[in-house]
């Protein structure tokens, strides 16, 4: 399913500091209102920040023109980043207020790797090496169920195995590790992970690599050699799969 997207659908990294009034700049054109996502950008961290705030409000934090901020709030809005409600005070119009909806917090920074491998210290710590592993061996037979499941019910369950091989990294692409399956001239099928998902976890501990060389291995039913490595410096993840007689 697609999330919601500003220019990115990753936004972790990319969302800049917003522009506030009396910095340097400010004045008529200040603010290039064309340059639509990063403006969108700035109103996403300026509502995060400040709390329910109306345009005239927001068009003072970030230095842009309020049709500008009218403008991309509408767009926010319609993607399910922002939500409006209306606030009366007194006599006259009332006045709208946007906040930003939960379906934002995926568009702010997250530390997953830092609990991730938090996690993994504390449950070492408690029960040592072996519940460490006893973890990781559950995580890969929950996974592989799913995995599995997914493999029996898509339409190319029956298919060539080249198939099956090329939905598991359908799956593996749906998780980040920006995923393909390759048929090479010679029938040589390989599944390359471009990213690590779990970078930081598997860098530290060497059994999260190995229970994915072991997933594979089952999810498929097929012999998987690991040729190339991220963790050990290069570019990706690079897996050999050979389909066995059975």
């Amino acid at each position: 399913m697609e999330g919601p997207s500003l220019d990115s659908p990753h936004l972790n990294d990319s969302l800049p500091a917003p522009h506030h009034a009396g910095d340097p700049g400010d004045g008529p054109g200040a603010h290039p209102d064309g340059h639509a996502p990063t403006l969108r950008r700035e109103l996403v961290l300026a509502l995060r920040t400040a709390g329910p705030s109306s345009p005239d409000q927001l068009a003072r934090l970030v230095g842009a023109s309020r049709t500008g901020v009218l403008q991309q709030l509408r767009v926010l809005e319609g993607e399910g980043l922002v939500s409006r409600r209306t606030e009366r005070h007194g006599v006259g119009r009332p006045r709208h207020l946007y906040d930003v909806t939960p379906n934002a917090q995926q568009l702010f920074p997250a530390n997953y790797d830092g609990l991730a491998t938090g996690l993994i210290a504390a449950i070492d710590a408690i029960g040592g090496r072996e519940l460490v592993d006893r973890v990781f061996e559950t995580r890969r037979t929950q996974t592989a169920e799913r995995i599995q499941r997914r493999l029996d019910e898509s339409p190319g369950a029956d298919a060539p195995f080249f198939e099956r091989v090329r939905e598991l990294a359908v799956i593996q692409d749906e998780q980040g590790y920006l995923c393909a399956a390759e048929l090479s001239a010679d029938g040589t099928i390989r599944l390359r992970e471009h990213n690590c998902a779990i970078y930081h976890v598997a860098a530290g501990d060497p059994a999260a690599c190995e229970a994915e060389l072991a997933l594979f291995r089952e999810v498929l039913g097929a012999d998987v050699v690991r040729e190339t490595h991220i963790a050990a410096g290069d570019r990706s993840c690079t897996y050999r799969i050979n389909a066995r007689p059975d």
